[in-house]
């Protein structure tokens, strides 16, 4: 068959506080994270959104050393899934594809071809597939196969989920277990389950299996777990004004405080690395909200990172899918055309109640504002020189 590679994928990370404005402008310029009904705003908006949320993402991430580890452990995890592949008889290079800072995945891409690969497993480090995930990956890698008669050549297979696999659910439940253990009543123990959220119009609208995923898959764990522990599923990270999965992660924790609970065990159930959503978003941020309500002991079980099971997980589904019928990119889930994350009365024009609710009257304005800007070239913006 010709040399193999993995091609890892992740979301990316800035490195240094100088790279979150671009970081975000490209995570909010991707469709599958903001749909709009004009595609011509997108950049636009991308824009605003990342010009204005700069300062305290900046603020968040120096919290946590300036920068965020996600490319340093995702290149760590690539190395052990190598050497680990290595192990057990195949000879593979892997690489690394980020969404929304490098390396990006068309880097990735022009090093697999420049490597002569001829086959090629793509593996999302997404556990639960989701349309913005691991879809939003696809998507782009499926455009530069149409597009490149040389990349049409690589016999390619995805693995689009995993959140059910057997050697998954022990690294968790192994990880959760060891948590557990550190607290003084480790069966009395709350286990909080907390999941990045999706909108519900994803689920609803374009069929996203995520929640079904994410459900299923804490269901496993705790049975792989097999601890008398109660536990609760939440949902964190959303933006904007519209409906995300529920319950949301600070509502739940508020609910727990307010039931007389008083240890839980945090488990970032859709992430597989430490980042910002663990390392601030939940230790600083959820931790100080939990202990608001009175939840006295805030535990955290920690990414999966390179955990030896884990490791060892996703080096057999690789083996595995190699020996299988290939999954190819028309075989899993796509936004429905046209689909919108905000309903189509929230972008009526003007000073209406759809037009409040989807920011506010004053919000919709500003917004208008800047489009009229950016379109004539003058206004306040260009005045004081952001434009």
């Amino acid at each position: 068959m010709g040399r193999v590679g993995v091609l890892l994928l992740n979301l990316g990370g800035p490195d240094q506080i100088e790279d979150v404005r671009p970081f975000l402008f490209n995570l909010f310029s991707d469709p599958e994270i903001i749909r709009l009904p004009i595609k011509g705003l997108q950049k636009p908006l991308a824009w605003l959104i990342s010009t204005l949320r700069a300062k305290k993402s900046q603020a968040n991430y120096l919290q946590i050393g300036g920068g965020s580890p996600l490319r340093k452990i995702t290149e760590a995890q690539a190395e052990a899934l190598e050497n680990r592949l290595t192990e057990i008889g195949k000879q593979v290079q892997v690489y690394i594809g980020m969404r929304y800072w490098h390396p990006f995945t068309e880097e990735a891409i022009a090093k697999i071809k420049q490597d002569n690969i001829r086959q090629l497993v793509i593996l999302p480090l997404y556990p639960q597939f989701s349309i913005s995930t691991s879809g939003s990956s696809f998507r782009i890698i499926e455009e530069m196969w149409k597009e490149d008669p040389t990349l049409r050549q690589i016999e390619y297979t995805l693995i689009p989920s995993w959140y059910n696999d057997p050697g998954y659910l022990q690294s968790m439940a192994d990880l959760i277990a060891q948590e557990l253990d550190q607290c003084s009543n480790p069966d009395q123990a709350h286990i909080f389950f907390s999941a990045h959220g999706v909108p519900q119009s994803y689920v609803e609208e374009a069929g996203d299996p995520y929640q079904r995923e994410i459900e299923e898959c804490t269901r496993l764990v705790m049975k792989t777990l097999n601890r008398p522990n109660q536990y609760t599923l939440a949902y964190q990270s959303r933006v904007g004004p519209v409906e995300w999965l529920k319950p949301y992660t600070e509502d739940a924790l508020e609910e727990l405080g307010s039931q007389g609970v008083k240890d839980i065990v945090v488990v970032p159930i859709s992430f597989v690395s430490e980042h910002i959503e663990t390392l601030q978003e939940i230790d600083i941020e959820y931790r100080e909200i939990a202990e608001e309500a009175g939840i006295a002991n805030f535990h955290r079980v920690p990414a999966l990172n390179t955990h030896p099971v884990f490791i060892n997980s996703l080096a057999q589904m690789v083996a595995k899918s190699l020996e299988e019928e290939p999954t190819t990119f028309d075989q899993v889930t796509h936004p429905v055309k046209n689909m919108k994350m905000y309903p189509q009365e929230s972008w009526e024009w003007g000073m209406t109640t759809a037009a409040e609710v989807w920011n506010g009257r004053l919000a919709m304005l500003g917004f208008i504002g800047l489009i009229i800007e950016l379109v004539s070239g003058q206004g306040p913006l260009h005045f004081v020189g952001l434009l």
